[in-house]
């Protein structure tokens, strides 16, 4: 083999062992097999490792076609019942028979001594099919247990388990009160994180939503088992529900993931902190696709690199996400709302965001009940996204958009030059207008193309 060939081959092998990290030169950013990006998705609820009954390959497959990158998934050690949220076939609520989870059962209990190989099998043959594609596996260890009721079904729940562990409220589960409950978070911590040290595509979150009121899981608990996760890989924290300044980061957490940030506060509040903001959870804002592409591109293009829409066409026998989401369900999905945010990852792959910032005192003269978002490379390349999203309190849905058709002219501040214009239809996906025009330097009007709902602008110096 010749020396430059060999050279390649190692270079290849050292980048592909590299897990998904903080891009080197911007940490607001991913870095993936030596290339910048940013994470999206329309993910289905978070059970395809620990329902039995869910055809992952099939589902990965869908998320590969439809151009997507991440997925989310909890850990068993958290589980639901049919009709939590008004979830309609709620994946994370396996029946008993398919509930696959990390501890042997041994009769009616689980011995939690002992780890359940069909698990950890199931696990990492998910997460390989998932590297294979390209995909990046958001690995919840925990999350808080919301009701009585999925406290009883854990197998960490004295009732479930024959050690005679966690014999107490379901609050005092995620906190530092109960040594031998915090043995076994290690225990499990170490173990998955050893059964999946070798994969380059997962990031562990610590627990879902440790903000809620009355179930909290403490702050020490949390950075306690922060520090139980190898440097290799990256830590995701859940901070909260909208937004929320972080005090006093976790020096051990890359990622501060919120839910339902719409608008993103969150990025503005938080860019300080040169770590990735992810907006990972969305719903409650009604069934259109229009509310949550809207919501993604909004999150982007404020700064954000990482979004995961919560997918509910995803079920047990419709893993290609094709079952029709009921208009009473806690959230959106479908076929054409993931192309459209597969939409959003190729334009993204068009730009050079790793060297743009939030620059929204670019745009102005917007007309009323028009948003616009500016990433901007200062001289070189600039996305504005516009849109005609907004919540409103005391409304169902809470989250409200335009449908006429309009043309706006807002007013752009660029310095002299050349530019290409391409304008961007999020929605369809097709570029629907290029024009190239001189600048003398200041203010002007950018007349757009015939839009609706959204639209995206990227101009270019040439």
């Amino acid at each position: 083999m010749a020396p430059t060939v060999l050279l390649l081959t190692v270079a290849t092998a050292l980048m592909a062992a590299q897990p998904i990290r903080l891009h080197p030169k911007n940490s607001r950013y991913y870095e993936f097999r030596g290339k910048p990006v940013v994470l999206v998705t329309s993910a289905e609820h978070y059970g395809a490792v620990l329902n039995g009954g869910f055809n992952y390959v099939k589902y990965l497959d869908t998320l590969a076609k439809d151009g997507l990158n991440l997925t989310r998934v909890f850990s068993g050690v958290y589980s639901e019942v049919t009709g939590d949220f008004g979830i309609t076939r709620n994946t994370l609520a396996p029946t008993p028979a398919n509930y696959i989870g990390p501890y042997l059962r041994v009769g009616a209990k689980f011995d939690l001594t002992r780890w359940n190989p069909a698990y950890f099998a199931r696990l990492k043959a998910f997460v390989a099919e998932a590297a294979k594609r390209g995909i990046i596996v958001e690995y919840t260890l925990f999350c808080v247990y919301y009701s009585d009721r999925m406290w009883d079904l854990s197998p960490l729940n004295a009732k479930n388990n024959t050690n005679g562990i966690g014999a107490f409220p379901r609050n005092e589960v995620l906190t530092m009160k109960h040594p031998k409950m915090v043995e076994l978070h290690e225990a499990f911590v170490r173990k998955v994180t050893s059964e999946l040290a070798a994969f380059d595509n997962v990031i562990f979150e610590i627990c879902n939503e440790p903000y809620i009121r009355g179930v909290e899981a403490a702050d020490d608990w949390q950075r306690h088992i922060a520090k139980l996760i190898p440097k290799s890989h990256l830590v995701a924290r859940n901070i909260a529900n909208f937004t929320q300044s972080v005090e006093r980061p976790d020096p051990n957490v890359s990622v501060f993931n919120f839910h339902y940030a719409r608008p993103p506060v969150a990025v503005t509040q938080n860019y300080g902190l040169n770590r990735v903001i992810g907006l990972d959870e969305t719903g409650f804002d009604g069934t259109l696709d229009a509310i949550y592409r809207i919501q993604a591109w909004d999150f982007l293009a404020a700064g954000g690199a990482h979004y995961n829409n919560l997918d509910y066409s995803f079920v047990a026998g419709h893993e290609d996400g094709s079952f029709l989401v009921p208009g009473n369900s806690p959230g959106g999905g479908s076929a054409d709302l993931r192309k459209q945010l597969g939409t959003l990852l190729r334009l993204f792959s068009t730009l050079d965001f790793v060297k743009m910032r939030p620059a929204d005192t670019v745009i102005g003269g917007l007309p009323d009940g028009v948003s616009a978002r500016t990433l901007a490379r200062e001289g070189g390349e600039y996305l504005i996204y516009f849109h005609t999203g907004r919540v409103l309190a005391n409304h169902r849905p809470r989250y409200v958009y335009r449908t006429d058709r309009m043309t706006i002219a807002p007013l752009v501040n660029l310095p002299a030059g050349r530019y290409k214009a391409e304008w961007w239809n999020p929605r369809t996906g097709k570029i629907d207008s290029t024009e190239t025009f001189t600048h003398d330097g200041g203010r002007t009007h950018l007349a757009s193309p015939e839009w609706t709902e959204d639209a995206a602008v990227v101009l270019r110096v040439q």
